[in-house]
């Protein structure tokens, strides 16, 4: 794989992925017993904003930059951008953390987080990130294959009933990742069925993702919702529009806090032809 996060850390897709990840962490928080987290597709974990590849394509500028400062913003959204402060100076923003490091900001003494990078040097510096922290087990393995080595979750003798899985992969052979990820979460779902599953998915032409919507719905779920953000018309196949959330056994009621923060982010971050939308494809019973 080419792909690394550090060209793209702060964006648009980030910031609808790490509001949703800030409030699912939360909502595991109001729970007494413990829970464990299995980040299949971690990255480094920390990004500087001012590093050659940030600042090569400034993408942090269209995404967190402009919610800092704003406003009377849902408190969802305050939420997120509270986890990310936590992070740096008082009143700056000179990184961006990573999805394992807003999960172990959030993590108790009993939680656990697995966060799996495959590519050798992210995996390393990712190990460096959490090598005081006994709450983290770095993985450098395939987050896939993951599913099965490390579910249902037990370490020791604690055997975790509830907690997330959290699938972001890198998406360079995009129509190739999809089935991937169907797969992994059936299995997923399999192992460890009183779990979360949070899947983010990168919108170009929105019309390509109904075979994969489809088969999201038909998974064996107690719920499947989505949330999206495009910050521009999706029209162009070359050109990221926005991204979506993928909502598998969320918890109770979690859709209420995530539908009114996305007309928010829609006006603070999207241009002309930016829409919204949070859709049921499975409710409930």
């Amino acid at each position: 794989m080419n792909y690394r996060h550090a060209f793209h850390a702060g964006n648009h897709a980030d910031v609808l992925k790490h509001m949703v990840l800030v409030n699912l962490l939360e909502a595991l928080n109001r729970k007494d017993s413990p829970y464990f987290v299995l980040d299949t597709h971690a990255g480094r974990g920390h990004y500087l904003l001012a590093s050659p590849e940030a600042r090569k394509t400034s993408e942090a500028e269209h995404g967190v930059f402009k919610l800092f400062g704003q406003p009377q913003l849902h408190p969802s959204i305050e939420a997120y951008l509270r986890a990310v402060q936590a992070h740096n100076p008082v009143g700056a923003l000179v990184a961006y953390p990573g999805s394992p490091l807003l999960v172990a900001q959030h993590l108790r003494e009993g939680d656990r987080l697995a966060a799996c990078e495959l590519q050798p040097e992210e995996a390393q510096a990712l190990r460096e990130l959490f090598h005081r922290d006994t709450r983290v087990a770095v993985h450098a393995r395939d987050g896939y294959g993951a599913i099965k080595a490390l579910l249902p979750p037990r370490i020791g003798q604690v055997k975790y009933g509830r907690g997330l899985v959290l699938i972001d992969p890198p998406y360079e052979a995009q129509d190739a990742e999809y089935p991937q990820i169907i797969a992994a979460v059936r299995e997923g779902l399999t192992r460890w069925p009183g779990a979360s599953f949070a899947v983010r998915y990168p919108i170009k032409q929105r019309r390509t993702l109904q075979p994969f919507l489809r088969k999201a719905a038909a998974l064996p779920a107690r719920s499947v919702w989505l949330a999206e953000l495009q910050v521009r018309a999706d029209d162009s196949p070359l050109r990221l529009a926005g991204s979506g959330m993928l909502m598998i056994n969320a918890p109770w009621q979690f859709e209420q806090a995530i539908a009114p923060a996305l007309p928010q982010l829609q006006q603070a971050l999207g241009e002309a032809g930016a829409t919204t939308r949070l859709e049921w494809l499975r409710q409930p019973d």
